[in-house]
């Protein structure tokens, strides 16, 4: 394989990519900017979701606690699949839910793989895959 050696860098490097644009969904949600009309209401459906997704973003691009967080985030996206873009109409593709679809896999992968090599949970508790 062409990266195989290089596999357990590019996970964490895919690690942090995704938690910094998940949390990106928060920023959008809770202070209303890129592109947002309005900041969502806290103590809501989509605040709550908009706290997952700002805090839970940020621990895994870190890297702290990502299978836990992980695997939370990976049931936000099923829940908000089929609250907000199921309802319109069977697939992905039509009804606007593919990234949601796409989260809900990749943080469900994450949290069966741990933080790995290059993560708070490493340097502070001396684990990455756990």
């Amino acid at each position: 394989m062409l990266l195989s050696r290089s596999s357990p860098l590019v996970y964490s490097a895919t690690r942090c990519v995704v938690g910094f644009l998940f949390s990106l969904h928060g920023v959008q949600k809770l202070f209303g900017v890129f592109g947002a009309e309005q900041a969502t209401e806290l103590f809501s459906l989509l605040g709550l979701a908009g706290v997952i997704e700002f805090v839970g973003g940020i621990l895994v691009m870190l890297g702290l606690y990502t299978p836990w967080i992980a695997l939370l985030a990976s049931g936000e996206m099923a829940v908000a699949y089929f609250l907000a873009h199921a309802p319109g109409g069977t697939w992905p593709i039509m009804n606007g839910g593919e990234l949601a679809v796409l989260y809900c896999f990749i943080f469900l992968y994450l949290s069966s793989q741990g933080s790995g090599p290059i993560s708070l949970d490493r340097l502070v508790r001396g684990r990455g895959a756990v």
